[in-house]
């Protein structure tokens, strides 16, 4: 009976240290967002055949961001990828670039289909849109935290233009992906090993 209470009390004990603790510890790892790309996704909505995906891992700690893109049967060849937010309201509406314009160094530009893949150090000015840094604070470091509460606030979207669609061919808001009771629970139970 007494083992029963004690694991019982450093359940508690824990779930108390997680509630406590768990945002700033959470804020601190990296994290990666993720969304499908598609012309219906974009805002106004287009009917290209288009689809994709992007990845986004963000790193308060080392003030990173490693971008992932893979997209295929665009109607005509890229012209801008960039991440733009922040959106009034999450998962809708537009916003300004954040991200170097009018894209990522060294994307595919005029290509109808590719892999991409780039590390971005966040607290470099050429990370950024020069007026989202303006907009932000007037610093990297703060466009940095602007963009990362955005991105986790799910205002953010990734937006592959081309020259058919100069606004967008293809996008996606960027999200999270969700904490489930099992993966909480193996979170509390790694404590006591």
């Amino acid at each position: 009976m007494h083992a029963h209470l004690r694991l019982v009390s450093r359940i508690i004990i824990a779930l108390i240290v997680v509630s406590a603790f768990g945002l700033s510890s959470a804020q601190a790892a990296p994290t990666t967002y993720s969304c499908v790309l598609t012309g219906p996704a974009e805002s106004p909505p287009n009917a290209s055949p288009a689809i994709g995906n992007a990845q986004v891992q963000i790193d308060p700690v080392a003030h990173t961001m490693v971008v992932h893109c893979v997209f295929s049967g665009l109607v005509a060849g890229t012209s801008a990828a960039h991440i733009h937010g922040a959106t009034a309201v999450p998962l809708t509406g537009t916003a300004g670039v954040a991200t170097t314009t009018p894209y990522f160094a060294g994307w595919p530009v005029g290509s109808t289909s590719a892999t991409y893949d780039i590390t971005l150090n966040t607290l470099a000015a050429s990370s950024y849109n020069p007026s989202y840094v303006t907009a932000n604070g007037g610093t990297p470091a703060s466009a940095e935290t602007a963009l990362f509460a955005a991105i986790a606030a799910g205002r953010t979207y990734f937006n592959v233009h081309s020259s058919t669609f100069p606004g967008g061919e293809i996008r996606g808001f960027l999200v999270a992906p969700v904490a489930t009771e099992k993966t909480t629970w193996g979170s509390i139970k790694a404590l006591y090993r």
